[in-house]
Parts: C-alpha cells; structure tokens; sequence
C-alpha cells in the first residue's frame, strides 16, 4: 500500500528534528508544496491521500539546512506572497513592524509616494503598494538578483504599473522627497555566528555590515532628511540590541528617532518623522 500523506508528515518530521526548529511545520509545507496545493488544504482534506513523487527530495534539502522558502520558491508576508531564491533575502515576520508602524501613522488614507531602499525581493515595497492602492512607489537596491525577483513579484501581483525597480547605491541620486521611506538594511556584525540555513544559503551581502554592523546605518542617516516629504515618515529596521547607537546616529543628523518593538518584544525599527 502507498504510503499517506499522513505517514510521510511524520516520517519527514522525525527526520527534520534534529536539523530544524520545526520540523512539522517544515514538512507541512513541504508536502503541501509537493501535491501543488495550499498546506490548510492538504491538512482539512488531503492527508490520506497517497504521499506525492518527489517529496523525500523536499525533506533531504531541508535536512542540509536550504530554507523550506526557498525550496518552495515563495514566502508570505503581510498580505502578499512573494517569490524568492537564492540571492535575496527571505522576508522575516518581524520586518512587518515597518509596515504597522506605516499603517498607524498614515491610517487608510495613506503615503502618496513610497521609497523602498534595499528592496530586496520587493518585501516592504509591494506590502506597503497593496496595502495602500493609491499609491506609487519606488524601490532600490544594490543587486540585479534582487531587482530582478523584485520586478517580477511586482508583475505577479498586480503592481507593475505603481512599481518603479532599479539598481542602485541606497539613496544616492535620488532628487525626490518620500511620504514614506521603509529600509531593512545590513546589520549583522561581520563573523557574527548565524543559524546554517542563513549563513549557508542566503546573501551576505543582505545580512553583514561591519564590525558593528552599523556600516550602512552611517550611509543612511546623512540621506534620510533629504528624502522625506514634509510629515513624512522613515522607518528603518533595526537588530535588536542597536536602538541607542542607530538612534544617535539619527540624532547627529538632526532627526529624532523613536523606537518600535516587535511582536515578540524586541527593539525592531527606529521611526522618523518629518
């Protein structure tokens, strides 16, 4: 008889175990992946079907630690599905703090105009544009890979046309001012010991900024005043433990920035109003 859906979950879990912190949720979506449809789909209706073709193939790469996001090619965040592979970097949960932090000051009125610096995959960018339709928005950042998902996550969901992607050097060369400006940068300290799956797989080049992983925090500061609009707002990720150095260097450019915890508690953006 064909092994179920059921029997593999379990199966993929036990051998998940000892190399993710969880396993089942892992091989959930590995499985639900595999049978081409949505994980609450499999788990209401699909567990007794037979297990699909391919999906030890799944459960081996999460064993050596790849990302289930980028094996199953996407990753949600806020109210949209954004593709993702290797050389950018998978949206985290907390990085949704920017956008609330947008969400209460602007309300559902809104930023007309959006400026997403180190865009990524399109993360903060094309939550801010579908959570806002009346606005346009611009997104920048340092890799091709990552302009190029950008603009493609930006087609996928409808929001091409508010969307301008493009290479460049944070907001160097940038002459128009921002209702919004949103920003995860590098702060990772350089040889700081991350978890495999990050280390191993996603870019250094989205996670390492210096010895004390304020390198870009410094290029930051001096642009952030020229490129908010009059009541504009800045919010700007930060590592848990930088609030007070990334708040004064904030302060030294004449911009009083204010702290926003995440839903676990911990010290996630710093907030800039114009």
């Amino acid at each position: 008889m064909a092994e179920s859906v059921r029997a593999a979950l379990t199966r993929g879990a036990a051998a998940l175990a000892e190399t993710s912190d969880t396993p089942r949720l892992d091989a959930e979506l590995l499985a639900a992946h595999a049978l081409g449809i949505e994980r609450e789909a499999m788990l209401l209706g699909r567990l007794d079907d037979p297990a699909p073709p391919g999906l030890d193939a799944l459960f081996a790469r999460r064993a050596k630690r790849e990302p289930v996001a980028y094996i199953v090619g996407h990753r949600d965040f806020w109210t949209i599905r954004l593709a993702v592979g290797p050389g950018v970097l998978i949206p985290r949960p907390d990085s949704e703090t920017l956008i609330e932090a947008a969400v209460a000051h602007f309300g559902a009125a809104g930023p007309k105009r959006i400026l997403d610096l180190g865009v990524g995959p399109g993360t903060l960018l094309l939550a801010a544009l579908a959570e806002w339709p009346g606005a346009t928005g611009l997104g920048i950042d340092a890799s091709e890979a990552a302009t190029s998902i950008a603009r493609g996550n930006a087609e996928r969901l409808g929001l091409a046309a508010r969307a301008a992607i493009r290479v460049g050097d944070w907001g160097v060369g940038v002459d128009e001012r921002f209702d919004l400006v949103l920003c995860n940068p590098p702060y990772v300290e350089t040889g700081a010991a991350l978890a495999p799956d990050v280390a191993g797989f996603e870019p250094g080049s989205a996670l390492f900024a210096g010895t004390d992983g304020l390198d870009d925090y410094r290029r930051l500061a001096p642009q952030i005043r020229g490129l908010l609009a009059p009541g504009g707002l800045a919010a700007v990720e930060i590592g848990a433990d930088q609030a007070d150095s990334v708040i004064a260097l904030f302060a030294a450019e004449g911009l009083a920035g204010m702290v926003r915890r995440d839903l676990a508690g911990r010290d996630r953006a710093i907030i800039v109003a114009a």
